[in-house]
């Protein structure tokens, strides 16, 4: 049915046509399939991994065009720099603070006490590999790793920090020559139109992609996995769940906004990162929502792509909740001093696996590599169920990444607040146009 709102004429699509809906049917399907016949489920993982390589191929072009356009579009390079400086000095502190959620509920709630492993029991082999992964994972290596081959290597090779920094780069040299780079802002402002075109088209995939990843995951873990470690995964999700409502929440109360009303606009996608377990998925769908809500383009570039190698609130969370999980279970006791120096190693090793697939594991196994006290081999107490704890990361750093954009625009002063409140609100927005300069 059609209906005319403010002189704006507003289609009422059938409700079945939503994504948000054919997501969560999906999801629903895929834990049956998992659940009833999970031979069947886990043959379906090419499914779900072959959505996320689709996402996965469009988001360098998306990162690439959205930060060169932002940047060449605002031309007063002190602004990006400011910009800059302020989600640098959010993510730092909001990533510092999940840390230190994670130890203090892990030091009230204990999850690991008596279980009573021995360390010597535990199979070192399963998380052999992520202890290799880890060793390239120090600052220096990751930031050698930032330099691409090449500069069109930095589109193709799937490394996000790689694609910013060329970027960047692209962006500062297009604003400096001035006038001269019109046209060639003009032709990247219209590529990437046909750009999101190709993500809209994507999309379309996502409930299928859904439906394979979670057939997948319930069909070879199983929904009863979660009892054996049911103490850690709870205490997670509810860590997660009060850094969310409690942290973000009054953050997002300070900027003027319902944390709960950013949830429910991004409803569709944050079933797409529960479905495939990764935050990746989104990632594009989340950069034109930002936008569409009145938060200026050149502050989503920067902000959106950044936050999701150094605004990782949930794996953040995990890292240290973990991390005091596995040295309760194992019987060793950590001192004052040994928790903050894992604190400490925990804040350069999130930064160092910025970027690598399956960084909470990899983190973890880098963490605890520095610091002897935990045996390493204690991860393969939670490889069963990292799975699970992995949606709920995929989740809180979603969320997180999308308050940090609305607060920084808000910081800023430049978050269109007609646009915002309407999107907030459900309502059509004053333009069609997405938010400008």
């Amino acid at each position: 049915m059609d209906m005319n709102i403010g002189g704006e004429a507003v289609v009422r699509r059938p409700w079945y046509t939503s994504l948000y809906v054919q997501v969560l049917t999906a999801i629903v399907a895929g834990v049956l399939l998992g659940h009833f016949a999970p031979t069947t489920g886990e043959a379906l993982k090419p499914i779900g991994d072959g959505f996320i390589k689709l996402v996965k191929m469009i988001i360098a072009p998306v990162i690439f065009l959205t930060i060169v356009t932002g940047i060449a579009g605002m031309r007063d390079l002190a602004s990006v720099a400011r910009v800059a400086g302020k989600a640098f000095a959010y993510f730092l502190f909001f990533s510092t603070l999940a840390l230190i959620v994670g130890l203090i509920v892990a030091n009230v709630v204990q999850p690991g006490a008596g279980l009573n492993i021995d360390p010597a029991s535990l199979d070192a082999s399963k998380v052999a590999g992520y202890a290799a992964k880890a060793h390239e994972t120090t600052l220096v290596g990751f930031l050698l790793a930032s330099i691409p081959d090449t500069f069109l290597s930095a589109l193709t090779a799937g490394n996000i920090i790689q694609t910013l920094f060329v970027a960047i780069l692209f962006g500062v040299g297009l604003a400096l020559i001035g006038d001269r780079g019109t046209r060639i802002l003009g032709a990247l402002e219209d590529l990437s139109l046909a750009v999101f075109k190709v993500v809209s088209i994507v999309m379309k995939a996502a409930p299928i992609g859904a439906f394979g990843a979670m057939a997948f995951t319930i069909g070879k873990y199983g929904v009863g996995t979660l009892a054996n470690l049911a103490a850690l995964v709870g205490t997670f999700y509810l860590t997660s769940l009060l850094f969310v409502i409690v942290v973000l929440g009054a953050v997002s109360w300070l900027a003027g906004f319902s944390i709960f009303r950013l949830i429910a606009y991004l409803k569709a996608e944050l079933l797409l990162v529960l479905g495939t377990s990764s935050s990746e998925s989104a990632l594009p769908s989340l950069i034109e929502k930002m936008e569409r809500a009145g938060c200026p383009k050149s502050i989503v570039g920067l902000v959106v792509p950044t936050g999701y190698s150094f605004n990782l609130d949930g794996t953040n969370i995990y890292m240290t909740l973990a991390a005091l999980f596995i040295a309760q279970a194992t019987n060793v006791h950590l001192s004052l001093g040994e928790q903050l120096l894992l604190l400490g190693v925990a804040m350069l090793s999130s930064k160092g696996a910025a970027g690598v697939t399956g960084a909470g594991f990899i983190t973890l196994a880098a963490t605890l590599s520095i610091v002897p006290s935990v045996p390493v081999a204690g991860m393969a107490l939670i490889l069963g169920v990292d799975r699970f704890m992995s949606e709920c990361r995929s989740l809180t750093n979603f969320i997180g990444n999308a308050v940090a954009t609305v607060v920084v625009s808000w910081w800023e002063g430049r978050l269109d607040r007609d646009r915002f409140n309407a999107a907030m609100a459900g309502q059509p927005l004053p333009s069609d146009a997405v938010a400008a300069e």
